[in-house]
């Protein structure tokens, strides 16, 4: 019964004008018409069970659009971030729908629906291969969650790559019938470097997730450019903390992160469907005299 009602939602996506429905999203979210965009506002805060007192501005008239309530500042309290030296933090507020050790250049989706570092990171084939035997993490975004983006770990800036694409919805339903769904959909491919070495951080558009922007280069979508895109910030010295706003999301959608072999190996053990708030521990660097102290003894124990 449960693939029987997964077919039924996700059938109607493929035949369906995604790109034009999500233009026509972002359009009405921009309506600054008090009446219509307070309704609404009024509406959506029920119907998602949006926790609007975590806001810094409760006030939902002061937003001038509903996409400006959508994508609204929290109080700092609301969100306090993990100060932990060696910790991750999440970038996002969500369910950490997958959490895997990447099976070479392997990612498994769903049973059944592997797909690759490669493809998910449009096409680049020596960037894919820093990722090879490391951790992936997934963290779906609902309607009801804060939808700003923020950076995981201190990290410079080194570029981003915006891959035209498909616009599937990323719920659960979708996920499992979908073959390479992160990998089809839209995404912004954003490049990191940490003292810990590379990592890198991937929002995935979505029907109806108006537009993806970031603090560095501004609103990214619409319009839907069909062909790839690139930005290359070496030069520019772009560097975050911990926490630092990067970028937003309209609507729902989802992050994917990836870090290389060795470096961060408790990101593929999270366990699935975990809820996390941005600025929670995620997973945090492996001790790495403990690590060399294991590997000592277990070459002494090999002779």
């Amino acid at each position: 019964m449960a693939k029987v009602m997964d077919f039924i939602k996700v059938t109607p996506q493929y035949f369906i004008p995604k790109h034009l429905l999500s233009s026509g999203m972002h359009w009405f979210m921009q309506v600054e018409t008090p009446w219509i965009k307070n309704n609404v506002i009024k509406l959506l805060t029920k119907i998602y069970d949006i926790n609007i007192s975590e806001a810094a501005d409760e006030n939902i008239e002061n937003y001038p659009s509903f996409n400006a309530f959508f994508t609204r500042a929290l109080k700092p309290e609301a969100r306090p971030i993990d100060d932990k030296p060696n910790s991750w933090v999440s970038p996002v507020d969500g369910v950490i729908s997958q959490s895997t050790h990447i099976e070479g250049n392997k990612i498994i989706q769903a049973k059944c629906h592997p797909y690759t570092v490669e493809a998910l990171v449009g096409g680049d084939i020596g960037y894919a291969k820093i990722f090879q035997n490391g951790e992936a993490a997934v963290i779906y975004l609902s309607p009801k969650d804060y939808h700003r983006i923020h950076i995981p770990i201190d990290a410079k800036l080194l570029s981003m790559t915006y891959v035209p694409g498909d616009l599937f919805a990323v719920n659960p339903a979708t996920v499992r019938q979908v073959d390479g769904l992160f990998a089809r959909n839209e995404r912004l491919v954003i490049r990191f470097e940490s003292e810990k070495g590379p990592f890198c951080l991937i929002m995935v558009g979505a029907i109806f997730v108006g537009s993806m922007e970031t603090v560095f280069q501004g609103k990214i979508t619409p319009d839907y450019e069909p062909m790839i895109q690139h930005w290359d910030y070496t030069e520019d010295n772009i560097s975050f903390a911990k926490g630092d706003e990067i970028g937003r999301f309209n609507m729902g959608s989802t992050v994917v992160l990836l870090t290389p072999e060795g470096q961060l190996p408790e990101l593929g053990k999270i366990h699935p469907d975990t809820p996390i708030q941005m600025g929670q521990h995620l997973a945090e660097y492996p001790n790495t005299s403990e690590t060399a102290s294991n590997k000592t003894q277990e070459d002494h124990s090999e002779h």
